[in-house]
């Protein structure tokens, strides 16, 4: 069962092949059995699993069961989960039980999906590798010496291991899709607005954005149709209907125009990995595509002014965690501010406190035009390149990340290294645009993954896309040798 995906999970428990409780406790028993080799799991909920399970068999039974009422998934540990820890990965809050559920995780609940437990992440969703973790690191299922990416390397290792068939994730930088390329599966980013960020434990507010990490673009189709739409919560949702994701998957490609960024395939793109990714593109032109050169001149900006903009917001937001209210408090402090420093200082590990310093920094009274203003500027700029490219294209293609998986510890102590990581997806997170990364080969055994960039709002476009190469091929359905 669990090779299956979501969509056939789906039609298994409505034609009475396996119940929703015999489902997780499946995968409950793959998590035990299998999740000490890869770290993917912070928490699991296996009581709490083994209830919704029952629930989802009895609404079946009942007649008032949906598509996915009854599939069991894993939510990123940044959603927080009523009654469960939400500890974002970090030492400052490992003890923090969530009174009540992020949006994303209450629409999952009311559609009767299964809640297996909470994937490892990046601390506080900053990083590429899922090194930064309090709860130790993440690995790469394909090779377990390699990492899976992040921030959501996690959640990533838990699909490619088949020890969920989907689970959620966030993407601020590229931490869905980078990993999701670095780990075979597909990381959908949404358009900025489109799925709610409340609840979801804050980054960079400008930037964060929820999406579905699954086997295929079918699979993140049916959980967009459940995680999407307009939330009264969060004021930077955006109040446009919500279509049908699956409808428009089979549409046929002929016509479609994809756009190739010059500044996607230049120096820094690791040789096996553009081969596989010409060759995808290659397969969309017979299958009825044509593709068209263009420029994202900017696009070498991203990075500089990403980390800007990121750990600005980031300082904002972590100001929060100061030992007073909720979360790590240190021992016998001597005044208020001694309070502050220790518990800030324990409670937050190296990266973290890295980009508040950079972040508070660019903030700073006389530097606040020279960095966070003009780094503005720049995202525009960004944003202004690709509305430009999508008055001549469809969707953009390229490369997801420059690499396959590298080792573990390979770019720790080199942090410029590691930020390069994210190198095609960031100007997407500033442009505030939507984007997918579908496996399309492997390179030196590790999978490497085709990106796919769509205007706003244009989810169901990608899908699509996506989809039609995913009936071409079956670099989707490949399981590590270790998981199968």
């Amino acid at each position: 069962m669990h090779t299956k995906t979501l969509k056939a999970l789906s039609n298994a428990l409505a034609a009475g092949e396996v119940s929703s409780q015999e489902l997780t406790r499946h995968f409950l028993d793959r998590i035990k059995q299998l999740d000490p080799g890869v770290n993917s799991f912070i928490t699991v909920t296996e009581e709490q699993a083994l209830a919704q399970a029952k629930a989802a068999d009895e609404q079946r039974v009942a007649g008032n069961a949906t598509a996915l009422t009854g599939v069991p998934i894993a939510h990123k540990d940044i959603f927080c989960t009523r009654g469960v820890k939400t500890s974002c990965a970090s030492k400052m809050l490992d003890n923090f039980i969530a009174p009540y559920n992020a949006t994303v995780v209450e629409k999952m609940n009311d559609a009767g999906i299964v809640t297996l437990g909470k994937t490892n992440m990046d601390e506080f969703a900053m990083g590429s590798s899922n090194e930064t973790s309090f709860y130790g690191p993440v690995k790469n299922p394909w090779n377990t010496d390699c990492v899976p990416g992040g921030s959501s390397g996690g959640s990533a290792a838990a699909v490619a291991a088949r020890l969920a068939p989907a689970a959620t994730g966030t993407d601020t930088g590229g931490s869905i899709r980078q990993p999701a390329s670095l780990c075979g599966i597909t990381g959908l980013k949404p358009t900025y607005g489109r799925v709610s960020r409340w609840g979801m434990i804050a980054f960079a507010s400008s930037l964060d954005q929820a999406g579905p990490m699954t086997q295929t673009a079918e699979d993140a189709a049916l959980l967009m149709n459940a995680m999407a739409g307009f939330d009264p919560k969060d004021s930077t949702s955006t109040d446009i209907e919500v279509p049908d994701y699956t409808a428009d998957l089979n549409k046929p490609l002929d016509g479609l125009r994809i756009g190739l960024p010059k500044e996607f395939f230049e120096d820094g793109l690791d040789a096996g990995v553009g081969q596989v990714v010409q060759e995808a593109i290659a397969l969309y032109e017979k299958l009825g595509a044509t593709l068209v050169d263009i420029e994202l001149p900017n696009t070498h900006l991203s990075i500089p002014a990403y980390y800007v903009v990121a750990p600005a917001e980031a300082s904002s937001n972590l100001s929060r965690f100061d030992g007073v209210r909720f979360g790590y408090r240190c021992k016998d402090p001597l005044d208020l501010e001694d309070l502050y420093k220790r518990s800030r200082g324990e409670g937050f590990g190296e990266e973290v406190k890295r980009r508040i310093m950079i972040g508070t920094y660019a903030l700073s009274a006389g530097y606040y035009d020279a960095y966070y203003l003009k780094a503005q500027k720049v995202r525009r700029l960004i944003k202004n390149d690709f509305d430009e490219a999508f008055k001549n294209v469809d969707v953009i293609m390229g490369p997801t990340s420059p690499n396959a998986g590298f080792k573990l510890g390979e770019k720790a102590s080199d942090p410029v290294s590691m930020y390069l990581s994210d190198i095609y997806t960031i100007s997407v997170n500033m442009a505030g645009l939507p984007g997918i990364s579908i496996p399309a080969g492997l390179s030196n055994s590790l999978p490497v993954g085709l990106q796919i960039i769509g205007n706003y709002f244009d989810e169901a476009r990608l899908l699509n896309v996506a989809h039609r190469y995913q009936q071409e091929t079956d670099w989707h359905a490949q399981v590590p040798a270790a998981f199968v």
